[in-house]
């Protein structure tokens, strides 16, 4: 196998991890959130509470991969110092996300998780969080396109 296609498939693992949190965290807060007013207060809590469970298992193993990816695709480039700076834009990015995502994974949603019934102010908290992740990651992908040398 030649090295063009390692780093392409490099480049597509780290594309798909990308689209995999940004996506599911568009998913999390437009879709599910608002269907989730269907059920009663107990359901509302619990279905919640699967999903984000679900979905955070997801992204432990998306965001390492993301974030190695990238920095694989920097040293092959030269590192740091040689790739445009809209590269290392979208480090900075991923990074923020990072440490977002586990501000909420290590905050609101543990004490969640950890709640006898958990309180729709919590559930707030994340939402708040995810929406914040959200735009960070659209950001992200914008800086992806304008370091595209078309």
């Amino acid at each position: 196998m030649s090295l063009s296609i390692v780093w392409s498939l490099v480049l597509a693992l780290h594309i798909t991890g990308m689209a995999a949190w940004v996506g599911g965290m568009m998913y999390a807060a437009f879709v599910l959130k608002p269907s989730l007013n269907l059920l009663d207060a107990t359901q509302r809590a619990s279905v919640h509470l699967q999903t984000l469970n679900r979905f955070f298992r997801i992204v432990w193993h998306t965001m390492p991969m993301v974030l190695v990816s990238g920095w694989l695709m920097i040293y092959h480039e030269g590192g740091f110092a040689v790739v445009p700076w809209q590269i290392n834009l979208m480090q900075l990015f991923g990074l923020i996300m990072a440490g977002i995502f586990a501000r909420i994974y290590f905050g609101p949603y543990q004490k969640a998780r950890r709640a006898m019934r958990p309180q729709p102010g919590q559930f707030d908290s994340i939402r708040s969080l995810v929406l914040l992740n959200t735009g960070i990651g659209i950001l992200t992908i914008i800086t992806a396109c304008l370091a595209h040398p078309f």
